[in-house]
């Protein structure tokens, strides 16, 4: 059975949230209109991801070993059959039912991609770090495609299905969002960003928070560099 709309949900080890996160995606666009599948894509879990997902109702898609985030989103890309493709994060839990404005656009043919942005302060990402990382990614998404983004670093993204299959396989590591929107951006897609009312959980400012953001960073980075060899200029996207 095919769906307007699939919501794909990459997810490691996020038994504790990724079943509200399912429940309440499927419940938020089904209320704005959009009935959809629901596929999350376990990137080699080694707690109850997957059985807690199925439970929760949606198709799971195991992936053999840990891939990362880019090879989850491809996989689950590639078995979607919804018009619209959605992209959200495990932790969202309950505020993952905000699904449906970000949909909106694209449906109605006002984008080809919607990125959320989230609130700042309590309803946002909490304490977080200093946005080094959002500031990298901003600043290079600026330079090589023309688009200022407030969110640049976003997971929480909705586009057309024949737009994202011109984009698989995406970029790895923490870089496939930067590298998304670039690649989408340089094609002439129209990218808009949209207000949602999410939250998820935030990286603290302790050891291990610096060492995550110090890998996003890397991968960042890396990003941008294989797309300044591979482009060294482009236009701004629409």
């Amino acid at each position: 059975m095919s769906y307007p709309v699939s919501v794909i949900i990459p997810a490691h080890n996020e038994s504790h949230t990724v079943a509200s996160t399912v429940r309440a995606a499927r419940a938020g666009a089904v209320a704005s209109g959009f009935p959809c599948e629901v596929l999350v894509v376990d990137d080699g879990s080694t707690d109850g991801t997957a059985p807690a997902a199925a439970a929760a109702g949606a198709r799971v898609v195991r992936m053999g070993r840990r891939s990362g985030k880019g090879a989850a989103l491809t996989e689950g890309v590639m078995r979607a059959t919804g018009d619209v493709v959605v992209f959200l994060d495990a932790d969202l839990a309950e505020t993952a039912s905000e699904v449906g404005r970000l949909i909106a656009p694209v449906v109605r043919g006002e984008a080809d991609v919607a990125i959320a942005r989230f609130p700042r302060g309590p309803r946002g990402t909490g304490v977080g770090g200093f946005g080094i990382v959002k500031a990298v990614a901003r600043l290079g998404i600026r330079c090589l495609c023309g688009l200022w983004l407030s969110a640049p670093l976003s997971g929480q993204r909705a586009a057309r299905r024949e737009v994202v299959l011109g984009l698989v396989p995406f970029a790895g590591g923490f870089g496939v969002e930067v590298a998304l929107t670039i690649d989408a951006a340089r094609r002439g897609y129209r990218i808009v960003e949209v207000d949602c009312e999410m939250s998820h959980r935030a990286t603290a400012r302790d050891f291990a928070g610096f060492v995550h953001r110090g890998r996003q960073l890397y991968w960042v980075a890396r990003a941008l560099a294989c797309r300044v060899i591979q482009f060294p200029r482009t236009g701004a996207g629409r």
